[in-house]
């Protein structure tokens, strides 16, 4: 195996280094709003979903300057939060630690540009059970309200996973100029401010630790789940119960990481691996936008429980079902697909590139059916919080946006990759 992990030759550099002529997101104005945009959003649901202020579209401008007191006090103290940063960094650790002693097979990624295939470790699921299960003991021992820490200090954790996603991108970015390094396609426009957003190398590694995949599926994804227990924690500690609402969103997002580490394999044919550089798009996104933004549905249903019944908790039920089966089956038929396997026997055609398309299945039923089933499941995280409030649906707008736009990125490298067949 160590064989495979070094390259024989080293590849030209239009191979290695292609320079970026088009920029995406609009090139480095675009990078400006989205990094702006993202970090405003983020501190902006964090203070303005709280028992305090509510959790409506607008908020209170009764007292404007106490307003904006309240919200400097609230994001300056997140700096100074020394027990918040020790729980966030101290997490962080534990799951650089995971990744290094749980057992886990190695696996060989797809093929790069430079036709090699990098290894890499399969034990997230191993890190998330671990996880999980310390967190039951902990509140089965200690009690639920000695686990409402982590929703006491969010916005103290919120900061430290942006300062680490900022220094990660920062790192990775310093270290694409050190030595032959495959960058990605769309990373190297020469302009600092977007290389360093869009991500310039496309797998930095610290030997054979992958920076870009242990940040995908582990640290902020694992720690999603934590955050939504804590919040019910504090539900039932100021309420003195956890709303069935509570306990559909606990069930739905624990489901979903807990799948989606299963499958660690997957992550291997997704455009965030094969096709993007690591920068702070993904970094951000990562670490601090997938825990903070994605357990909103929990922090809101934490100081405002809704009761659904029986009839509403099916209901709910049944859209999470559909969306899952939609998701899970075409992600599978595809990945076996790529890998050589076709078990469903399903048709395909193959293109002038000499590439092969499904035409059967879920992809042939619609173009992007695992984008669809992924939509379906967010709107059964969002409906248990009622209708009081359009915040907690910030979610579902949110992916649908990012779906699209992600929809024209697929579009975009199909035409390339399969030719006019893909239209």
């Amino acid at each position: 195996m160590s064989s495979d992990r070094q390259e024989q030759e080293t590849p030209p550099s239009e191979v290695l280094a292609p320079r970026t002529t088009k920029p995406e997101f609009g090139g480095t104005p675009g990078a400006l709003f989205v990094i702006i945009s993202v970090t405003i959003t983020m501190y902006y649901l964090t203070f303005a979903c709280n028992p305090t202020l509510g959790c409506d579209l607008t908020l209170p401008l009764q007292d404007p300057e106490g307003l904006v007191a309240y919200a400097r006090h609230y994001f300056l103290s997140s700096f100074v939060d020394t027990r918040g940063w020790a729980i966030y960094f101290g997490w962080y650790a534990y799951c650089v630690v995971a990744w290094m002693i749980l057992p886990g097979k190695w696996v060989k990624g797809l093929p790069l540009r430079t036709g090699r295939r990098l290894d890499y470790k399969i034990n997230a699921f191993a890190t998330g059970l671990v996880a999980f299960s310390a967190c039951a003991a902990y509140v089965f021992i200690y009690g639920a309200e000695n686990f409402t820490v982590l929703y006491n200090h969010w916005p103290g954790l919120l900061s430290a996973a942006v300062v680490n996603a900022f220094v990660q991108a920062v790192y990775v970015y310093a270290a694409s100029f050190q030595g032959e390094k495959l960058l990605a396609e769309g990373g190297n426009t020469g302009n600092v401010i977007f290389d360093w957003f869009i991500g310039r190398e496309l797998n930095p590694r610290i030997g054979l630790f992958d920076i870009k995949t242990f940040n995908e599926l582990r640290p902020g994804l694992i720690l999603w789940g934590l955050i939504d227990v804590s919040c019910a924690c504090w539900q039932y500690t100021h309420f003195g119960y956890v709303s069935d609402s509570m306990w559909l969103v606990i069930l739905f997002h624990i489901w979903y990481t807990l799948d989606s580490l299963l499958h660690e394999e997957n992550i291997f044919s997704q455009m965030d691996i094969t096709t993007d550089g690591f920068g702070f798009m993904l970094s951000i996104g990562d670490l601090a936008w997938v825990p903070f933004v994605y357990s909103l549905q929990a922090r809101y249903l934490a100081f405002h429980p809704v009761d659904l019944g029986v009839l509403g908790v099916l209901a709910v039920l049944a859209v999470q079902c559909i969306g899952f089966y939609i998701f899970r089956v075409s992600n599978l038929e595809k990945n076996e697909f790529r890998q050589g396997n076709n078990p469903k026997n399903l048709q395909f055609m193959t293109t002038s590139s000499g590439r092969k398309l499904l035409t059967s299945g879920w992809w042939g039923r619609c173009r992007h059916p695992n984008y669809l089933g992924d939509w379906i499941m967010g709107w059964a995280w969002c409906l248990p919080c009622g209708f009081n409030t359009p915040v907690p649906y910030f979610y579902v707008v949110y992916f649908a946006t990012l779906l699209v736009h992600r929809q024209m990125r697929d579009d975009e490298g199909c035409k390339k990759k399969y030719g006019s067949e893909n239209d």
